[in-house]
């Protein structure tokens, strides 16, 4: 199937490398650089009493974060736990048992669960008994679905996949499944410490299609050492053969001063920006002849993927696990560093397995920061959401949901998409903002327009494009 003229993508180098600055990924808004240390434990628990309080119920999305990797790869930003030890993971999987139990009180039992997602780290570091005893302790809490409905997910390592492992987690419960690739390229494998055979992976993926997963998901990584436009050219190649539901393509931002596992990395090993913009572009047009729709910032799905029918009926949603068709559901992170979104704010989890096992202990919620967010971050949010999930805002309908005139209360902003409307990459029309095919790569860009933080001095915390 090829893509329509709405979803079609245009490569214009020009324009990338003009707009290729830091920004925020946006699977938040305000972003997790606002989080602050006066939002905690009381206001969370506020926050819990109020959405409990409205009806209908809203129902609940879970992610339980599973920080622990055998090995680590020297490209990961991933909050994780690298050991050979899996003991160590004993203590911490008592306490978040307990961190199950006592989120479970706040939300009423009526709630049920609608989308479940464990990540990490590696989730399957864990042992088959540890598998079980977690998913025990969380249907005693929560009110899981049963009947397969649910989107119940996990990460996977390919290489951490043992016998029995995809029959069990299917049996618990989950029926979509992502796993890492990254690069078959062995070269580059050597570069970044993650040797992964092509075999291992297409194992994975066949048993998981014979077990009835619904939805399965691969996850590649441009700009990595040693990779060239031939090299990732073959990788692409093979992913396309092996036909997944979906794709997530990242750009690798080397950032080593921020994370360590990054210094193991040899920067003068790194493709150059020409190198990574012909590989991007090399990958959009080889996924979309595929058959693949591009959904947004990475991600790609087949024409009949949840994913793709939510964008084409406007029902796609962002949050920090990606996309997602769940924007209506409350969402608890349990574990440490996992974010949550219940009601009108967002929250935190403690970063460290020590300052997260001593709150556990004492019997309080492990929430470290958060925030609350006002009218004008609800608005903005709303405005950015839609813009990097459809391409697309009916802004007639967002005056008639927050009271305002698009026109006035955006001024400043609209002056700002009239320059990216002559560079082609939006369309300006009544009561709408339409993202041209040129300006879909930039679509960060135009959110950012949005962004009232962003014009206030910020750290350099953002990615680039490119």
């Amino acid at each position: 199937m090829q893509p329509t003229s709405s979803q079609r993508i245009v490569f214009d180098t020009e324009l990338i490398r003009r707009y290729d600055k830091p920004g925020p990924r946006y699977t938040s808004y305000p972003t997790a650089v606002q989080f602050h240390d006066g939002f905690g434990e009381p206001q969370y628990r506020a926050a819990a009493a109020r959405t409990n309080a409205e009806r209908p119920l809203r129902p609940l999305s879970l992610y339980f974060h599973l920080p622990f990797c055998d090995t680590v790869c020297f490209y990961c930003a991933c909050n994780k736990i690298v050991t050979k030890n899996r003991a160590r993971a004993i203590p911490y999987l008592e306490s978040l048992h307990r961190e199950i139990a006592m989120q479970g009180a706040l939300f009423d039992r009526g709630r049920v669960v609608e989308q479940l997602h464990w990540g990490g780290g590696t989730p399957t570091f864990i042992s088959h008994d540890e598998m079980r005893a977690l998913m025990t302790i969380t249907r005693e809490h929560f009110t899981l679905l049963n009947d397969d409905r649910g989107e119940y997910s996990i990460e996977v390592d390919p290489r951490e996949i043992r016998g029995g492992t995809l029959a069990l987690l299917r049996e618990l419960g989950f029926n979509r499944l992502s796993m890492g690739v990254q690069d078959f390229d062995p070269a580059v494998q050597q570069a970044v410490n993650r040797l992964q055979s092509e075999e291992q992976t297409l194992a994975v993926l066949q048993e998981a299609r014979r077990l009835g997963f619904r939805s399965i998901n691969m996850d590649l990584i441009y700009g990595l050492p040693k990779q060239t436009v031939e090299s990732f050219g073959r990788t692409l190649g093979k992913i396309i053969d092996a036909n997944p539901d979906r794709l997530s393509v990242f750009n690798y931002a080397h950032l080593p001063e921020l994370f360590k596992t990054q210094r193991q990395i040899d920067a003068a090993e790194l493709p150059p920006p020409q190198t990574k913009l012909d590989i991007l572009q090399l990958t959009i047009e080889r996924l979309t002849a595929a058959g693949y729709i591009y959904i947004g910032m990475d991600h790609f799905a087949r024409p009949d993927d949840e994913l793709a029918i939510a964008q084409r009926d406007g029902t796609l949603y962002r949050n920090f696990q990606g996309y997602s068709t769940h924007a209506h559901c409350d969402l608890i992170g349990l574990g440490i560093t996992a974010i949550g979104t219940v009601g009108p704010t967002y929250s935190q989890n403690e970063k460290t397995i020590d300052g997260y096992a001593a709150a556990i202990a004492e019997g309080r919620l492990p929430v470290r920061r958060g925030i609350e967010l006002d009218t004008d971050d609800l608005l903005r949010r709303h405005v950015i959401t839609h813009l990097i999930c459809h391409f697309r805002l009916d802004t007639a309908d967002v005056e008639r949901r927050f009271g305002i005139s698009f026109a006035d209360y955006f001024a400043a902003e609209c002056a700002e998409l009239r320059t990216m409307e002559r560079d082609g990459l939006l369309r300006l029309g009544p009561g709408l903002i339409a993202v041209e095919p040129a300006g879909k790569l930039l679509i960060r860009n135009i959110c950012m327009a949005f962004d009232k933080y962003l014009r206030r001095k910020q750290p350099a915390r953002y990615s680039k494009v490119i």
